[in-house]
């Protein structure tokens, strides 16, 4: 079990299998890219799936999520996903993707034994999108949406970052398509992921923003308290429903309190948070020879230090060094 000195206990795995991304989104990195990490300090396909095989049968995760970067450009993807689906007990498995390579991997991803995935998409017009990704890959992102429903990776769900003087005012167009698609929309408040550290609390859109918009055009019902549990979207049903739509209130309504999540970066390390500034070395243990047993320990004790929030709700909070890109959403 990895639980912490606050009682939470993780039962969900993020996995970062790359830092590598096809994209270039503004709130996320610099025009000109990273400096990737080195073949060498990336976890190989063998190491990821002995972790995640400890984590599994030893520390009581139920959920595995596959993140980046861009975790479809990892050339070993659908054989990772098929090896974790071997697993006894078999985790639940999905993955965020910015749903470029999804067209041509979907159906071999559900067969593997993937159960869904969350797709980036900010905006629906094409120019837009191109300025937020500086890519033209909006026809791209669309059919790979369409690839994953036709797969059955379902609820198929969007996540959604709206900023101002881009996509702010788009939030009912985009739960309007969303809806017609059987797509579940999330909206995300915009965080200090980017490396460039231009983030600025005052210009965020956030949770209040969206609703207001949303409901200039829907009848919003709000879900339980019950039904949410440990998930980080508060949701609504559309019109009385079945559809609904998410909103994730990171920064002016933080849900540390029931966190459940522990991630592993790209080049094997613990975090016990997205904005922790601290992490712990599982592939120095991996690479010396150390038994399960022992990884085991390490990943508790890293656990059991997590703190009770991420610091999002201060306004002085300071966005971390370490690029978010190896580290995974």
């Amino acid at each position: 079990m990895l639980i912490d000195t606050y009682g939470r206990v993780a039962t969900d795995l993020r996995v970062s299998l790359t830092d590598k991304c096809n994209l270039r989104c503004t709130y996320c990195m610099p025009e000109e890219g990273l400096q990737w990490l080195a073949k060498p300090d990336l976890l190989t396909d063998d190491e990821i799936v002995r972790l995640i095989g400890i984590a599994v049968t030893a520390l009581g995760i139920t959920e595995v999520r596959f993140t980046g970067g861009e975790p479809l450009l990892r050339p070993g993807i659908v054989g990772i996903v098929e090896r974790v689906a071997a697993l006894e007990p078999r985790p639940q498995m999905s993955l965020t993707t910015n749903g470029i390579g999804l067209k041509r991997t979907a159906a071999a991803l559900k067969a593997a034994g993937l159960d869904r995935v969350n797709v980036s998409l900010d905006t629906l017009r094409p120019d837009v999108f191109k300025t937020l990704t500086r890519r033209d890959r909006h026809k791209d992102v669309i059919e790979g949406l369409a690839a994953a429903h036709d797969a059955g990776l379902t609820p198929v769900k969007v996540n959604t970052v709206l900023m101002p003087g881009l996509n702010e005012t788009e939030a009912p167009d985009l739960l309007a398509w969303a809806v017609q698609h059987e797509y579940e929309l999330r909206f995300i408040e915009q965080m200090p992921l980017d490396a460039q550290h231009g983030w600025k609390r005052e210009g965020m859109v956030t949770a209040g923003d969206i609703l207001t918009s949303l409901r200039t055009r829907f009848q919003l019902t709000e879900e339980a308290a019950t039904v949410r549990g440990s998930a980080p979207a508060e949701r609504w049903l559309v019109d009385g429903g079945p559809h609904r739509v998410g909103v994730i209130a990171s920064v002016t309504r933080p849900f540390c309190s029931a966190c459940d999540r522990t991630r592993l970066t790209a080049d094997g390390q613990v975090r016990t948070c997205l904005f922790a500034s601290e992490e712990t070395d599982l592939r120095a243990a991996l690479r010396s020879d150390a038994p399960d047993e022992e990884i085991a320990r390490i990943w508790r004790l890293a656990m059991w230090g997590k703190k009770a929030g991420s610091g999002l709700d201060d306004p002085s909070f300071l966005q971390p060094d370490r690029p978010m890109s190896a580290i995974g959403g």
